[in-house]
């Protein structure tokens, strides 16, 4: 082969050839390297504090100044539009849907008002407005303790840190109205030192003790998941002053909370109609979560819900926090190959067989509070009802365990399915015992079951004035909420922040 000279000397253009094919080499290598040094600059940018704050900030803004591209994606929570087939981020009358749920609520708070909730940037203006908080005013007290805001905002562990754990959960709901105004957020999951994933709830951190467990000694990427468990969990009120528990003593499955609960006769009300004494499920998502088969995969909460995403060169935890449905492409096709049509199809297929039998348990549910309210009518002794009313608590807070999951029936449905089956079963051996103990009293013919289609029917057969409820509602919302807000405004004036 020829020398690369005397190619040139012979074909003059081939040496103008390699001359400019090197300078466009040279160009892209040039855009390459600019590429990475602005990549670089970025990354020393975006991770440079800009204020300095206490452990304790709950303002998310603040927190926003030092990590905006966080904070960005987090405020995108306040888009309410996805919705899927059962769910989504828009507020839904759960009630107005299924009627029946008044009546399996009867005579506790969630017969009043039971709306899907639209996420954590609505956490606050939601509790504010929900009917099961009363309407506190001019000396009248809620009806519901300090601790129910103990899940709604950052201001909670700054308010504990100050008055103490126990003393926040004393009082009732409003005593602490003006002091928690900030929705959940930055303060809830990250120490602001270092931004380490972190525990601010006492109650997560009291049941690993009970049973054991470190909680400082678990892995990250369990951290990504026991951040979500601080809230999103079944617990229950201890005591007169209302001490926030998780009850897992025992173990987490439907069976060993209800064992823990009977252990001590606890009760969360007295059902108006049957006079049961019975347990209200809150969201037992992390618990259902350990039973499916993605938690025995090793995947966390984050994983779904708050995929990694790139911006800027940058790879960050997405904090927008939604359904994986709307979000298909960084979430379930991370791990399976099916086109996105397919893998809803296969969420809503289990979902719809799980409402399906729900459904029914619901109806049995129904029935069986109304029988026991016959049996009473017609004089029933206590002894006699003892254990039929052990089974419709058995039954329906197998329902309820399942109802009031978020997402239950994509996390493990084959423990939902089985929950729902043995409350079905549960369920009707109580309408088989209330069937003879009602021709024991010379009742022999079927109980009318209620014209409950809508939910003012509902509502109005158990006995609640819905008209006096909302008129008193809507007077603490456009009386007292301002007064709470303007108060809590005041008081953030005085917090410390220093500009680097």
């Amino acid at each position: 082969m020829k020398p690369i000279s005397d190619q040139i000397k012979e074909k003059p253009w081939l040496g103008w050839a390699i001359f400019f094919s090197t300078i466009i080499v040279v160009f892209f290598l040039g855009l390459l390297a600019l590429s990475i040094i602005e990549r670089r600059t970025e990354a020393v940018f975006a991770y440079t504090p800009k204020v300095e704050y206490t452990q304790w900030e709950p303002r998310n803004e603040v927190w926003g100044q030092n990590f905006p591209r966080q904070y960005n994606r987090y405020m995108q929570t306040a888009d309410t539009s996805f919705a899927s087939k059962y769910n989504g981020g828009a507020m839904r009358d759960m009630l107005a849907e299924d009627p029946r749920l008044v009546v399996l609520w009867a005579g506790y708070a969630f017969s009043k008002e039971y709306s899907q909730g639209r996420g954590h940037y609505y956490a606050i203006n939601d509790i504010q407005n929900i009917l099961r908080t009363g309407a506190p005013m001019e000396g009248q007290k809620s009806p519901q303790p300090s601790t129910c805001w103990t899940c709604k905002s950052p201001d909670v562990p700054r308010v504990m840190q100050e008055v103490g754990i126990a003393e926040f959960y004393k009082g009732s709901w409003d005593t602490r109205g003006a002091e928690i105004m900030n929705f959940i957020g930055c303060a809830d999951c990250h120490d602001a030192q270092n931004m380490n994933l972190r525990i601010t709830r006492p109650a997560l951190v009291e049941a690993y003790d009970r049973r054991g467990l470190d909680i400082n000694k678990v892995s990250h990427q369990d951290m990504r998941s026991l951040v979500c468990a601080q809230c999103h969990v079944e617990y229950y009120f201890q005591g007169e002053d209302k001490y926030l528990v998780f009850p897992w003593d025992k173990g987490f499955t439907v069976e060993d909370v209800e064992e823990y609960y009977d252990s001590y006769t606890f009760k969360d009300w007295t059902h108006a109609i049957s006079k049961t004494p019975m347990l209200k499920a809150q969201h037992p998502d992390f618990e259902i979560f350990n039973s499916g088969i993605h938690a025995q995969r090793g995947l966390s909460c984050a994983d779904c819900h708050m995929p990694y995403m790139n911006e800027g060169g940058q790879k960050f935890t997405d904090h927008k926090i939604q359904s994986p449905l709307n979000n298909v492409a960084n979430t379930c096709q991370v791990c399976h190959r099916e086109e996105t049509p397919k893998l809803i199809a296969n969420v809503y297929e289990r979902q719809d067989k799980i409402k399906q039998n729900r459904d029914k348990l619901e109806e049995l549910l129904v029935r069986a509070h109304v029988e026991a309210g016959k049996a009473w009518e017609l004089g029933a002794k206590e002894i006699e009802m003892q254990a039929i009313l052990q089974d419709i608590r058995h039954a329906q807070w197998r329902w309820d365990f399942i109802a009031a999951s978020h997402g239950g029936s994509f996390h493990s449905p084959i423990e939902c399915s089985r929950i729902i089956s043995t409350g079905i079963d549960i369920a009707q051996e109580s309408r088989i015992k209330l069937a003879r103990l009602l021709a024991s009293y010379g009742y022999n013919k079927e109980v009318p079951y209620p014209d409950i289609d809508t939910k003012e029917k509902a509502q109005k057969y158990i006995g609640l004035d819905m008209q006096k409820l909302n008129a008193d509602k809507e007077k603490f919302i456009k009386e007292v909420i301002p007064q709470w807000k303007k108060q809590a405004e005041e008081r953030e004036k005085t917090y410390a922040i220093k500009n680097l």
